[in-house]
């Protein structure tokens, strides 16, 4: 059984709301600091801020690129990847040209994110590929795995967040068994309890991406994790 601390490892507190202020993000640090979060995500504009208070802690910074419908040129996502590491992030999360992807055309896909983890990996930060899965049926899920895992991603992610719908177990699970058991999966959007993220973790996720882990985490105290 998890403990609450190893369920506040496995989240990267999400701040990504696009009215959120300053004092908002500072507020999230601080909470992420507070129960020891693997991350906190935050728009690019947040990076050094989040940087600076996250100093000294175990959590990292993370942010994110062509976000979120990752159909920005691959030079400006390679632009704000190496600019992110500037400003002190750890970690980046990219969205895929989703649109490409749903076309067929993996060469362009591929081409996109490839610059994207060796600016990324140069810079000493990991690399999470957000498929955003619900717009994609199994196959092209399928086949994206494929495709990071023959990239060496650091992880694959299932959402924005900002879709249609967010996380699913069946997608996880199918994420998971379709990865490079190197490469870790990220489970994103739509997690709210506790219960959602332990089920998104027995599915085979090993982080979690959410905004209630005030909540979340909570919770498990109060169950006794």
């Amino acid at each position: 059984m998890l403990t609450s601390r190893q369920i506040a490892a496995a989240i990267d507190h999400a701040l990504l709301k696009p009215f959120m202020t300053v004092s908002e993000i500072v507020s999230g640090c601080e909470t992420a600091a507070r129960y020891g979060t693997a991350s906190v995500c935050v728009r690019g504009c947040d990076v050094r801020t989040a940087h600076d208070i996250l100093k000294g802690t175990e959590v990292k910074t993370g942010t994110v690129i062509g976000f979120p419908h990752g159909d920005c040129s691959t030079a400006a996502k390679v632009a704000d990847t190496i600019e992110a590491a500037r400003n002190g992030a750890d970690e980046v999360d990219m969205v895929i040209p989703v649109g490409m992807a749903l076309s067929g055309d993996m060469d362009y896909v591929r081409s996109d994110i490839s610059p994207v983890l060796k600016a990324a990996h140069d810079n000493g930060m990991l690399l999470k590929v957000i498929f955003e899965n619900c717009y994609l049926n199994d196959k092209l899920i399928v086949e994206l795995c494929g495709l990071c895992s023959e990239l060496k991603v650091d992880f694959v992610k299932t959402s924005t967040g900002f879709g249609t719908w967010g996380a699913k177990v069946e997608d996880v699970k199918l994420m998971r068994a379709s990865t490079d058991p190197a490469i870790g999966v990220k489970a994103a959007g739509g997690i709210h309890d506790l219960d959602e993220l332990l089920s998104m973790m027995d599915a085979g996720a090993s982080r979690i991406g959410a905004s209630a882990t005030q909540k979340i985490v909570e919770e498990a105290i109060a169950r006794g994790l």
